[in-house]
């Protein structure tokens, strides 16, 4: 089964475009959690538990638990939501971008030390930079293209020709694409590029974050982004969603917040 083919078994099972981002900070966590041995693990499991009804993917950002020394708890993280919910994949959200064996050594780190489905990583070096993940088959590439940041467009609204640098990138990742691995990132605060995005890549898997609390709207994304049969997008909410709750019921606020948002999406598509 190819990376595409993963998603859209996932779509169609859970009838959700959601993607939950796990960003723990440890100031942010509730006070019984904080004095865990292990808190980001005992958070992540809790709210993955609580959120995988809801969603189509989880998506843990390695540098919340790198910063904290905790990337034995991110591993456990992947393993946890693998064996636990293995219909999910899980992104590890990395935006890892270099040449030669460091890269591949990037891509080994992605894949075999965490584990994870799939791998943000950044384009910038080009070909070079993208082969080492190209080599894992199975797994996902889900390359930047169009993010939500207010700053990108000093480098991604750049003209190359008659486009924007982001719709290049678009282009050429559709070119390497030749396992139905990539992804690209495309911010839900601009929905209009994002549609532009969606019309040179056809039907790609589209990584879309910004929604909740960066402030994209969800009906611009849905109207812009979906492919051909009505799915198409990893609509990815993070703070919004983990941290809706900060009491004893933290997981259980997470839960809903995810079916808020799956059940918004859903109205639009």
């Amino acid at each position: 089964m190819s990376f595409h083919q993963r998603l859209q078994s996932v779509w169609a099972a859970q009838n959700s475009l959601v993607c939950v981002g796990i960003d723990p900070e440890l100031t942010r966590l509730p006070k019984h959690i904080r004095e865990q041995e292990e808190p980001y693990l005992v958070f992540g499991t809790a709210i993955v538990d609580a959120c995988a009804p809801y969603v189509s993917a989880f998506k843990p950002q390695a540098a919340h638990f790198a910063a904290a020394g905790a990337e034995d708890q991110l591993a456990k993280l992947i393993g946890y939501i693998q064996t636990h919910h293995p219909d999910i994949p899980v992104i590890l959200d990395a935006k890892r971008g270099d040449v030669g064996s460091t890269a591949a050594l990037y891509a080994k780190e992605a894949f075999e030390r965490y584990g994870a489905d799939a791998v943000t990583v950044n384009p910038y070096l080009g070909h070079d930079s993208l082969a080492p993940y190209f080599q894992y088959s199975g797994r996902g590439v889900i390359v930047l293209c169009r993010t939500s940041n207010p700053g990108s467009d000093w480098i991604q609204g750049v003209r190359v020709g008659d486009e924007p640098l982001y719709l290049t990138v678009a282009k050429q990742i559709g070119e390497w694409d030749v396992n139905d691995q990539c992804m690209l990132v495309t911010g839900a605060t601009y929905p209009e590029e994002l549609g532009e995005v969606r019309g040179m890549v056809g039907d790609m898997p589209l990584l879309v974050p910004g929604v909740g609390a960066q402030g994209g709207d969800v009906e611009a994304v849905l109207k812009a982004g979906v492919d051909s049969i009505g799915q198409g997008l990893c609509i990815s909410s993070s703070r919004g969603i983990i941290y809706a709750g900060s009491g004893l019921d933290f997981a259980e606020k997470a839960g809903q917040a995810a079916m808020r948002l799956r059940d918004e999406i859903n109205r639009y598509r």
